[in-house]
């Protein structure tokens, strides 16, 4: 079976410790450069010991998001510049989702247009919050449009907290007890819940016809909370948004491999909105895959999952195929 991966991360190392302190990622340790910045041999190889047909890769944090002017521009520029260089090498295997300098909103749709129209990406991904702002602030609707005239969805991926959210809710705790709340146990998936649900209260899909978004992480907490949203909005005669988030939204499995909030996640969203992903190198290729094996879902549904969705959305080949030992080899 044809399966497609689509939150799958890389990153350029001497150009990601030119900038910053890469420890600021939760997952990073010195041994994730040599996997991160793999985009031949190792990172196939491990993709076909599992089975996994397509990576559709994007950049690892800390990124151009967090750089000014000129030089967040040239960050995102070098870092696509390297991904389209694997995508061109391997293309029935790699895919990309471009990087975008977003201080720069203007030089970020650009990049978008670049990146899809010259590399060959399939979308982009945002890291989060950019200056504390939120993705429905009017200063990114250079970003939104250019993404709806290209029709490319946007992943919005999770980020550390500003600061002061971070001394509010997760300082004091001992040992990694606080980075590790603030991010991959909990703030991360609350705080990119919180960005889809400000995207349809602050009528964003409206404004933007088309906008599609992709959330990881079994939804982002979202599936448990969407029928809580629309009591309390309708008990206050307001109009219920599950449906607007589940017409522009789609998610993915990233880093949840548990039956129960699958279960939750197809309830709310149904088949045709998720797709699966690994969340490479932070989660591991065979508990993922495992994890698709043994859904239970008809064969409809797990085609869907595996790779039908992605294919549509990310308009990919589906046709495509390929000797994974000649691919290894190269």
């Amino acid at each position: 079976m044809r399966i497609v991966a689509l939150e799958e991360h890389f990153l350029v190392p001497p150009l990601v410790h030119a900038h910053f302190d890469a420890s600021s990622n939760p997952g990073y340790s010195p041994e994730s450069d040599i996997v991160l910045g793999d985009l031949d041999v190792g990172r196939l190889a491990a993709m076909d010991e599992h089975g996994i047909t397509q990576q559709v890769i994007s950049a690892s944090m800390p990124g151009a998001d967090l750089l000014d002017g000129g030089a967040g521009i040239r960050f995102a520029e070098e870092t696509n510049n390297r991904l389209g260089v694997a995508v061109r090498r391997h293309p029935n295997r790699f895919g990309g989702f471009a990087h975008l300098p977003m201080r720069e909103p203007d030089a970020a749709a650009d990049e978008l247009e670049r990146a899809v129209s010259d590399l060959g990406f399939r979308g982009a991904m945002v890291n989060g919050l950019t200056d504390g702002r939120f993705l429905d602030d009017e200063r990114f609707t250079p970003v939104l449009a250019r993404a709806v005239a290209l029709d490319v969805p946007i992943y919005i991926h999770p980020n550390l907290p500003p600061k002061a959210v971070y001394d509010c809710y997760y300082d004091g705790l001992p040992g990694r007890a606080g980075p590790l709340l603030a991010s991959g146990i909990f703030g991360w998936h609350s705080e990119t819940a919180i960005h889809v649900l400000r995207l349809a209260l602050a009528g964003t899909f409206e404004k933007f016809p088309g906008l599609t978004v992709i959330v990881g992480h079994m939804g982002e907490m979202l599936p448990f909370m969407l029928g809580r949203a629309d009591d309390v909005l309708l008990s206050r005669g307001a109009n219920p948004i599950s449906h607007t988030i589940v017409d522009n939204v789609y998610i993915t499995t990233s880093g949840v491999f548990h039956l129960s909030p699958f279960l939750n996640a197809l309830t709310a969203f149904g088949a045709d909105r998720i797709m699966f992903s690994v969340d490479y190198p932070y989660s591991a290729n065979a508990p993922a895959r495992k994890f698709l094996d043994a859904l239970p879902l008809s064969p409809a549904d797990r085609i869907k999952i595996a790779h039908g969705n992605a294919d549509r959305i990310l308009k990919l080949d589906a046709s495509t195929k390929f000797d994974a030992h000649a691919q290894t080899a190269m």
